[in-house]
């Protein structure tokens, strides 16, 4: 047998080990637990979903079922707690917060994405010492100042009015400061007249401030009394309630 110098022998038992250490590491797969840097994209379809051990889902984000591209998050019943762009057939992307009874307690406007959709919030209007007379010159009846909220102002009138009748009209000056009225009615004699009043906020934005009025006059020689039953804004209810932007 040929002699074989010993360190060759103990060169090659050390390759040997390397080669198995090698071998052995191409079989483990690093844990996929983390990013550690980069992006993680989902594109062209698909969703990122967590869920229980009970395949709850409680998020999930990329194109729903219905086309679209949103996210959504649900407390552990599976109940939707906040969603975006959950809507069929509309392009509108809303975002939706959810009572733990399903009922949509904070949105934005799906016509108007400038606007707060819900909460509805209150016109402020408080009475003067007008609320009640008998002058044939206009008054102020109500009046108060504040943000606005939502897209669509709304208020619920009545007026009683004696001998003669009244008038009433209802004004709202925006930060440009020129009068806009909103309405402007006969109140009948010895009766109450109720009147709604809705109107669009064209022209405005999101939290700018504005001055209401509720004015009021007699046109005999009865008083007049005008009550505010309702004032608040509120969501569009259709494309057509969706005031005209700022230009």
């Amino acid at each position: 047998m040929a002699h074989v110098p010993r360190d060759l022998l103990d060169r090659i038992a050390a390759l040997e080990r390397e080669v198995r250490t090698l071998r052995g590491r191409s079989q483990i797969r690093p844990a996929l637990d983390s990013v550690l840097g980069g992006d993680v994209v989902i594109g062209r379809g698909g969703q990122l979903v967590a869920q229980t051990p009970d395949d709850v889902r409680t998020f999930i984000v990329g194109q729903t079922a219905d086309g679209d591209w949103g996210v959504g998050i649900a407390r552990e019943d599976g109940s939707p707690a906040l969603t975006v762009g959950d809507e069929a057939g509309t392009d509108a992307q809303m975002v939706r917060m959810r009572s733990r009874d399903g009922r949509i307690i904070v949105m934005d406007d799906a016509n108007a994405g400038r606007w707060l959709g819900r909460p509805w919030m209150p016109v402020p209007l408080y009475p003067t010492s007008a609320q009640v007379t008998d002058s044939n010159s206009y008054l102020f009846g109500w009046r108060g100042a504040g943000p606005v909220h939502n897209a669509v102002a709304y208020l619920r009138l009545i007026t009683y009015a004696g001998a003669g009748g009244g008038r009433v009209r209802v004004v709202m000056t925006p930060p440009d400061g020129v009068e806009r009225v909103l309405a402007e009615y006969d109140a009948a004699a010895d009766t109450s007249t109720v009147r709604d009043v809705t109107y669009p906020l064209d022209g405005l934005d999101y939290l700018d401030y504005v001055v209401w009025r509720v004015d009021h006059r007699s046109s005999g020689a009865g008083s007049v009394e005008t009550d505010v039953i309702a004032a608040y804004t509120r969501n569009t209810f259709s494309a057509d309630e969706a005031p005209i932007p700022t230009p």
